[in-house]
């Protein structure tokens, strides 16, 4: 009988600790125990923490620790980030339609587009803002005079700003529209037979644009081959690429799929309308550009839906890719609510386009300490794969057929346009020639205004050779080697120069060219950019010469 309890007692234990660890085991214990340990970390510190806390401070940060460790694009957004998101991946929003900077205490019309509310006002580039509805905005911040400038569609409000041609203050009366900022921003003939469209982004309704950018290009019969330039766009939303898409192969084409741990969120995506240029020779430009944001340059790189499109069509054997590999990004976000008008930008599911590639560089782009994503270098992606007889990578990104190197700005050059001096001396220029049109390029005569305007400006610069250098000093010495080498090393640091004269004159190209497109905005707005650059640039000539010759383009095509 004792040795009948001793078993039972024994066995009992065992159910209970197996039941304990099941019950462990168990995701949704998991994920509540996880929970009420967060809520209690919040109680505590908003109790007991030594200095006054804010709440929603501790909960943003909290939101950031726990979706740090999943990929760069989960993130949780407050309402107003919310807000921007939606304008964002709209490209509408109710306001004047410019873009705004801020120089010293003011903050500056930066772009207006072309006939919005901003440029029907007359409101240019440099031109002041002082206040707004009477309240000043003299060193507000552009993004409380952003907050200001921007309300429902139909609302009227008072402007008063110093215009930079005049120097003078004048008030004015504008009624906020709902700005739509096209898809397409510029669609040309490039010559007699081959077309030109700059697609931007995939903001809502962009397929439209696309379509009718295509239709006016092909209406008088002479389009014969199409280049599709999608330098620099960052993609949006997906089924925008799919209408696209729809444009250049058959009805029913599969051209994009997603596949995620959750049922719904696996999806076949095919094109649901007949094409119009279903036999249309095509080059798509892929890689980095330097957009137009304000009056300065960003350089941004292809990537997410403008990457399907171009991928779709690489594998399809629809097009010609040119120009630098694409950023390689291949996770789909999907928007959660989580209470009082915040969000969870969730990564549900993957990409995958018709050969079955995932343009997801590796696995995760990497992040940055401060929060920036960078790209997995080419170097560490080993994987391969055949897409319509061409060999690309697989799980990085959309490899060019015919690469091109990509234009790039110098430490100098990024350092001058980031302290705000190209907009400021296009300020200046612009007001001792308020009449003058756009110059064509950058004589010795302009160029000699911009050096002397630089005369008095701090750069502080170290370039990349001579902080390497530095580097190698510390190492030399750290190894017990540096009086081996100090005479070379001081022979080196000798011939370079970092001073400012000389680097304005070793980047004059670089810098001329900002100071062009700076001066053509004010005139001609960021399409009048475009137009300027086509006839030069490198991967269109590319673009040009492989659809003129039939033979080549058809051999890339089939992968000889």
């Amino acid at each position: 009988m004792k040795k009948r309890i001793i078993y039972w007692f024994v066995g009992a234990v065992l159910i209970v600790c197996v039941g304990a660890a099941a019950v462990s085991e168990n995701p949704d214990f998991r994920l509540g125990r996880s929970m009420e340990i967060v809520v209690n970390i919040l109680r505590e510190i908003n109790m007991f923490y030594v200095d006054e806390t804010d709440p929603e401070k501790l909960l943003a940060g909290a939101a950031m620790g726990i979706t740090y460790e999943l990929d760069p694009y989960t993130t949780w957004m407050s309402a107003d980030e919310m807000e921007d998101f939606q304008v964002a991946a709209t490209g509408r929003y109710g306001g004047i339609g410019s873009l705004i900077r801020t120089g010293g205490d003011y903050v500056m019309i930066a772009q207006p587009y072309a006939g919005s509310p901003a440029d029907r006002a007359g409101l240019a580039i440099g031109d002041r803002l002082l206040s707004i509805d009477g309240v000043s905005v003299v060193g507000a911040g552009s993004e409380a005079a952003s907050a200001m400038l921007r309300g429902d569609p139909g609302t009227t409000f008072t402007l008063t700003v110093r215009k930079l041609a005049s120097g003078e203050e004048e008030t004015m009366q504008i009624t906020r529209e709902r700005i739509v900022i096209p898809g397409v921003a510029y669609h040309a003939m490039l010559n007699d037979s081959i077309g030109y469209i700059k697609h931007t982004d995939f903001s809502d309704r962009c397929g439209d644009d696309m379509r009718r950018a295509l239709l006016e290009l092909s209406a008088d019969g002479r389009l014969k081959g199409l280049v599709l330039d999608y330098r620099g766009n960052g993609g949006g939303i997906l089924q925008e690429a799919v209408k696209i898409l729809s444009m250049f192969v058959p009805r029913g084409t599969e051209v994009v799929s997603m596949r995620g741990r959750a049922q719904e969120t696996n999806f076949v995506f095919r094109t649901e309308n007949e094409p119009i240029a279903a036999d249309l020779p095509i080059v798509v430009l892929t890689g980095l550009d330097y957009r137009p944001g304000g009056s300065v340059a960003i350089p941004e790189i292809s990537a997410s839906a403008a990457e399907i499109v171009a991928g779709a069509l690489q594998d399809l054997d629809r097009a010609v890719i040119v120009g630098q590999r694409t950023f390689g990004k291949g996770l789909v976000q999907s928007t959660r609510p989580t209470g009082y008008n915040t969000w969870l930008k969730l990564t549900t599911a993957r990409y995958y386009i018709p050969s079955g590639r995932c343009i997801q560089a590796v696995d995760y782009a990497r992040r940055t300490e401060d929060g920036g994503i960078v790209s997995i270098p080419d170097s560490l992606v080993r994987a391969f794969a055949t897409a319509g007889g061409r060999t690309v990578y697989d799980g990085g990104g959309i490899v060019p057929d015919i690469p091109i190197d990509p234009m790039e700005f110098s430490l100098f050059t990024m350092i001058v346009q980031g302290r705000g001096y190209i907009d400021d001396f296009g300020d200046e220029h612009t007001r001792r020639n308020p009449s003058a049109g756009a110059p064509l390029a950058v004589d010795d005569a302009l160029y000699g205004e911009f050096m002397r305007f630089m005369a008095d400006k701090d750069v502080e610069y170290e370039s990349r050779t001579k902080l390497a250098l530095a580097e190698l000093r510390r190492n030399a010495e750290r190894e017990l080697f540096y009086d081996d080498i100090r005479e070379d090393l001081e022979r080196i640091e000798r011939s370079l120069r970092d001073d400012k004269e000389n680097s304005l004159r070793l980047y004059r190209a670089q810098l001329s060219r900002l100071i062009l497109d700076n001066l053509i905005m004010r005139r001609n707005y960021a399409s009048g950019v475009t137009k300027h650059h086509l006839p030069h640039d490198t991967a269109v000539r590319a673009a040009l010469d492989v659809l003129q010759d039939g033979e080549r383009y058809r051999a890339i095509l089939s992968g000889d």
